[in-house]
């Protein structure tokens, strides 16, 4: 086996923690709302798109401090028509039927059976709050009824049905409102409390226990401990535009739900994410805001330069870095340095030749990842080659110079004893560089590095881009084709989960992945940096 075919044979396996790590958070966001668009598009009969993001009524029930919150603004019960109407011909049973089976799956988990108990009367807004304190952990649902009766009548019907099967009720008031609670009245071989309350006739709360949804009803009553009265959120939800749903999350949820680095999720000064998904024609699009209390201490991150003017090549992932080198530097105390620092480290670690070129540079940097190697692109003059040589010196490389199809290359070799009926040394390529007009080009081998010319093939990258360029200013992201996509969501627990609930295996429905961070947002006195996601599903 010759030294590419063994880069490719090993290098899904060193991608995995580069894109695993920087696309957690993001990600996590996603597969929240993923099950319910992915099979929405433009053609949609609610333009679910256009619809202006708001708080509603729940989030008067919602704690400031609540863990995580989702507010879900959209019908519920349209979710199969939507699926059937967007899928090809031949799918579009299977796709009904999927869409159903996962909306079942989902409601089911609080006890819940939408077909039977919610469809006839369910309205639009669907809001879920999670708490994880010492004294208070649990959840609360609250659902909106399309009239009057129809929250009622489900209340009678539910509690009597589960009397019937042996459920002790206890029914009281609670800041005068009737409360209904019992011991097994979730449906299923494990039973959990439940505990009920119904505001106005049209809202109804649906707890995992009397003391949760207690807590709840205090809240409401306290302007400056729920989300309804919480000015700090209005901004940002305004802020996001348009969606089918809103979503708050704690740092706490941050790392323990999204699986956010440990280092900046237990900044003392983090806040916590507030986020948008809505979708845009098959791409579900999510797009948050990272909330911190003051000014972050470190320097603003500089707005990112486009190097993929000139890019080519079948790109698998590709990403786009502004100041590389201090991402990498331990003594960096910006967010974005906690986050991406340690992640790219890790990728660089079984990548001596590449670590040369990054450590030496202030950047931009275009990282491509492709079947033919690893292939990068810097600004002319930075870094400059002779520290990179002198880096690459310090591996074992020495460099030569090679003249073709009109371009002088920069070659680092190392010589290797070969074995077999004809032992010999022969100098193994590490990196080859060419300088063109405006940028430097490194790759791991020639043919990677002859990839660059074929700017057709990374058209769908650059399509990644451009998407994500028209609605933000990033300073960091990372594009994604099919396949690395579906890998990472392939090992994402809350994605098996997903798939679980739905009854199918949902990896063939995803085409790319995107993702982009912002420049740092000074805010009321505190500092938000905006994030930017994009799910392409087919």
């Amino acid at each position: 086996m010759d030294k590419d075919e063994a880069t490719r044979d090993r290098r899904p396996m060193k991608a995995r923690p580069f894109l695993s790590a920087a696309g957690a958070v993001l990600l996590s966001l996603i597969l929240l709302a993923a099950g319910l668009l992915w099979t929405m598009n433009r053609q949609s009969p609610l333009q679910l798109a256009e619809q202006p993001l708001h708080l509603p009524r729940a989030a008067r029930f919602v704690p400031r401090d609540a863990d995580l919150s989702v507010h879900w603004l959209a019908d519920p019960g349209r979710l199969p028509a939507y699926a059937q109407a967007v899928a090809p011909a031949s799918q579009r049973r299977d796709a009904r039927d999927g869409a159903r089976q996962w909306r079942e799956g989902v409601f089911a988990l609080a006890g819940l059976q939408f077909g039977l108990e919610l469809e006839p009367w369910l309205g639009e807004e669907v809001s879920l709050t999670l708490t994880d304190g010492a004294s208070s952990a649990g959840w609360v649902l609250a659902l909106t009824s399309r009239d009057d009766d129809g929250a009622r009548r489900f209340l009678q019907r539910f509690w009597q049905t589960r009397s019937l099967a042996g459920t002790d009720l206890q029914i009281s008031s609670y800041r005068g409102i009737g409360v209904i609670s019992g011991q097994g009245a979730l449906v299923g071989h494990d039973p959990q409390p439940l505990a009920t309350a119904l505001i106005d006739d049209d809202l109804l709360l649906v707890a995992s226990g009397r003391g949760v949804l207690e807590q709840a009803l205090d809240v409401s009553q306290l302007p400056d401990q729920h989300q309804l009265g919480d000015e700090r959120l209005q901004r940002p939800v305004a802020d996001l535009g348009e969606g089918v749903a809103r979503l708050t999350a704690s740092p706490h949820a941050l790392q323990h739900w999204f699986q956010f680095p440990e280092v900046v999720a237990q900044r003392e000064d983090l806040n916590g994410l507030v986020a948008s998904l809505r979708p845009e024609g098959s791409t579900l699009a999510v797009d948050g805001r990272l909330g911190f209390q003051q000014a972050i201490a470190s320097a603003p991150w500089p707005d990112l330069t486009d190097l993929t003017a000139s890019a080519g090549g079948h790109g698998r992932w590709l990403a786009q870095l502004q100041s590389p080198a201090r991402l990498l530097d331990p003594g960096e105390s910006h967010p974005l340095a906690q986050w991406f620092g340690p992640v790219l480290a890790q990728q660089l670690r079984d990548q001596p030749a590449a670590d040369a070129v990054v450590q030496s540079d202030d950047g931009p940097l275009l990282w491509q990842d492709q079947s033919e190697g690893w292939l990068l692109a810097t600004r002319s003059q930075s870094p400059a080659r002779d520290a990179v040589d002198a880096r690459l010196q310090e591996q074992g490389l020495t460099r030569s110079e090679l003249d073709g199809d009109g371009e002088v290359l920069s070659v680092w070799t190392r010589l290797v004893r070969q074995r077999g009926r004809q032992p010999g040394v022969d100098a193994q390529l590490a990196v080859a560089q060419v300088s063109s007009t405006s940028l430097n080009w490194w790759g791991e081998s020639l043919m990677a590095l002859a990839q660059r010319q074929n700017g057709r093939a990374l058209q769908p990258r650059l399509n990644q881009w451009q998407e994500l360029a028209l609605a933000s200013q990033p300073v960091q992201a990372l594009l994604l084709a099919d396949a690395p996509a579906r890998s990472l969501l392939g090992q994402w627990r809350p994605w098996g989960l997903l798939q679980v609930m739905a009854g199918r295996p949902l990896q063939d429905q995803v085409r790319g992945l995107a993702f982009a961070v912002d420049a740092d947002r000074l805010e009321q006195g505190g500092t938000e940096i905006p994030l930017h996601a994009r799910l392409e599903l087919g």
